[in-house]
């Protein structure tokens, strides 16, 4: 598998069988099962609307728990790195960085998480975006959920 040069504007992945096949069709399905129920509403056709309901539900949630434990993973990941490479006056103070700014600091190389990681802690860098949108030398994550 050929790894393109990853940044903040192309990170974002896109799970073709999810994004283009999955929704569309659950979409697709609750649409037309919504239009069916306009020429006669009984309780198989809302019977029908749940469960299209209910496909489209168990979908973005099964997509969201992924992303969660993903999150969770990248926490414990960088815990470790940054306890290896922040210079001794911020390693005490990696408990005080959220998941959601570990998750933002996990693009930046070993010679900027240090500082990002000191600005962030002083309060003038906040949330995962603006985070990412910091980093000069992107360190690439192409094993994301």
């Amino acid at each position: 598998m050929s790894e393109s040069v990853q940044n903040f504007k192309n990170h974002a992945k896109f799970v073709p069988a999810f994004h283009f096949f999955v929704l569309p069709v659950f979409l697709l399905n609750s649409v037309w099962v919504i239009f069916r129920v306009r020429f006669g509403f009984s309780f198989a056709w809302t019977v029908q609307v749940l469960v299209a309901a209910a496909l489209i539900a168990i979908a973005l949630l099964a997509r969201i728990f992924a992303l969660k434990v993903q999150d969770r993973v990248i926490r414990l990941e960088e815990r470790l790195r940054l306890a290896q490479i922040l210079p001794s006056d911020l390693k005490p103070r990696i408990g005080d960085l959220s998941a959601d700014e570990l998750v933002g600091l996990r693009f930046a190389c070993d010679e900027e998480a240090p500082d990002l990681a000191r600005h962030i802690l002083e309060g003038k860098l906040k949330g995962r975006k603006a985070i990412k949108q910091e980093v000069k030398n992107w360190r690439p994550d192409h094993l994301r959920a």
